[in-house]
């Protein structure tokens, strides 16, 4: 199939991927726009796991005050090099999570880091709530398995569907930007204010 210029504008403007990128995306995938855009979301993938023990010592602290001035975030997004840091892709995307966070309120940046007396509560909850609906003992393993993926889903900035595109996790984004400037990336930490 010919990669028409056309189709390489339009991949490039659903993934904010390179130009050579996406022509070779849609090569890979003999022009299969949705395919395209999962070859280079594999290939962030890729690149961020390459990536990701180098050290992220430089970056920004950047915030989010809602409107009304009742709901505050700030977070902590590191990079490898200033020069990164100053790049307007990366604070646009410290930007956007802090907008993230305060619309979704997550309790840890990572699965790791949820506490784990109140993840027993949740499984203890989910036990209750499967016997109480009559389901067999040989399968409560199962379903509260099941509930404590989608509770970390719920709970973790990592895992959680990013407010502006929920076709993306917070991770896909990252892995992206990753992939795109081409240093390690992280969000190290946030604080989240209410009032009330």
């Amino acid at each position: 199939m010919q990669i028409t210029s056309q189709m390489v504008k339009e991949l490039r403007d659903k993934t904010n991927a390179g130009m050579m990128d996406c022509k070779k995306a849609l090569a890979e995938t003999g022009g299969d726009m949705e395919k395209a855009i999962d070859f280079l979301r594999q290939k962030g993938l890729a690149v961020a796991k390459k990536r990701a023990d180098r050290a992220t010592s430089e970056g920004v602290v950047e915030t989010y005050i809602h409107a009304g001035g009742k709901l505050g975030v700030m977070v902590e997004v590191g990079c490898e090099t200033d020069f990164v840091a100053k790049n307007s892709d990366f604070q646009e995307f410290a930007k956007n999570v802090a907008m993230h966070i305060a619309a979704s309120a997550p309790l840890a940046i990572k699965r790791e880091e949820v506490p784990a007396d109140l993840l027993e509560r949740e499984r203890n909850i989910y036990k209750q709530q499967a016997l109480d609906s009559g389901k067999p003992e040989n399968i409560l393993d199962k379903i509260i398995s099941g509930k404590v993926e989608k509770y970390y889903a719920d709970v973790c900035l990592m895992e959680q569907k990013y407010v502006k595109n929920p076709d993306l996790t917070i991770q896909d984004l990252l892995n992206e930007l990753i992939a795109k400037l081409g240093e390690n990336i992280s969000i190290k930490r946030f604080a989240r204010f209410q009032i009330g």
